[in-house]
């Protein structure tokens, strides 16, 4: 049985997503699976596991996401700081920017900021009035303010690897058709199969491992001997994510009564979250052993979806 987690979390996208959008904008786990970010798991560079799709970054999530809900935006990005405070000044004026990604290490409203640490974040922008700039940070931070030269320096994003080029913004959102939460769940089924199978459409760093290769290897590196940085990520966002992830991809499945590939995904929702303890008290043998319990259920749930799509 998988029960709907309600709280706060690392969500920030999908959440600044369910901002801008509005009163049409369906649940934020509803966006976080169509973002398709649940459908796997990577080892970066063969260094940094992360809970999400072979080759996936926020950036396709997000453009993924908005048109299987059928809207569509103006985006913009590079130039210089000036310039690109002079565009979100005046995209504020037609209403709400989603702003990002930006360094969450820099953002000073926030307690332990202070320092670039190529963490991405993102936000939704109100308005730029004078030398303020007025966000609604979904990390728990609603009408947050920063002077406009910090909110630049976060905005800058120099870390943060998937960024192409700096000041990204998203604005001007209209939507082009009428898509309901469920049909847009369905319409993202190939996709998510896509992701299970290993897309080879996708740049991934040399190195990279994913789905069960990537769980079996990271196992390995647990047994060999964590990195302390990526420790303490997996402690403060990795394991979380990847757990809601995994559970609200479990309640979107069985919406859609797809029963088997439901339960799979709340299995692997509590294998994820049941890592954080181990994670935590420094048990590596239980935490390498519910890798090695997650790696094959990503091709299981690829089953599953293939037998439930000929069935129907």
């Amino acid at each position: 049985m998988s029960v709907t987690y309600v709280g706060s979390g690392p969500y920030c996208y999908a959440d600044s997503l369910a901002m801008v959008l509005g009163g049409e904008a369906p649940p934020p786990a509803v966006i976080e699976v169509l973002t398709g970010s649940p459908y796997g798991m990577q080892l970066i560079g063969g260094r940094l596991p992360l809970f999400d799709a072979f080759g996936w970054d926020p950036e396709i999530g997000i453009d993924a996401a908005l048109g299987l809900l059928g809207w569509e935006c103006e985006r913009a990005d590079g130039g210089t700081a000036a310039a690109a405070l002079d565009r979100l000044r005046r995209a504020c004026e037609g209403g709400p920017v989603l702003a990002g990604p930006l360094e969450l290490g820099l953002l000073a409203y926030q307690p332990g900021s202070g320092e670039a640490v190529g963490a991405d974040h993102y936000l939704v922008v109100l308005e730029v009035a004078g030398d303020t700039v007025l966000v609604h940070d979904p990390q728990g931070y609603p009408y947050a303010t920063l002077p406009v030269d910090a909110f630049a320096e976060a905005w800058r994003g120099e870390l943060i690897p998937y960024l192409e080029r700096p000041f990204r913004m998203r604005h001007s959102f209209t939507r082009r058709e009428q898509v309901g939460p469920e049909e847009a769940l369905r319409r993202s089924l190939p996709a998510g199969l896509a992701w299970l199978a290993g897309r080879t459409d996708v740049e991934v760093p040399p190195g990279t491992l994913g789905l069960a290769k990537a769980a079996e290897r990271t196992a390995e590196l647990v047994e060999e001997g964590l990195d302390p940085e990526i420790r303490t990520l997996w402690q403060a966002f990795a394991v979380r994510v990847g757990a809601r992830r995994l559970n609200d991809l479990a309640a979107c499945l069985s919406s859609l009564r797809l029963d088997a590939g439901a339960a799979i995904a709340a299995e692997q929702a509590r294998i994820v979250g049941g890592l954080q303890g181990p994670l935590v008290a420094g048990d590596d043998a239980a935490l390498a052993a519910g890798l090695r319990r997650l790696a094959p259920t990503y091709e299981r749930l690829r089953a599953a979806l293939i037998a439930a799509e000929r069935a129907s």
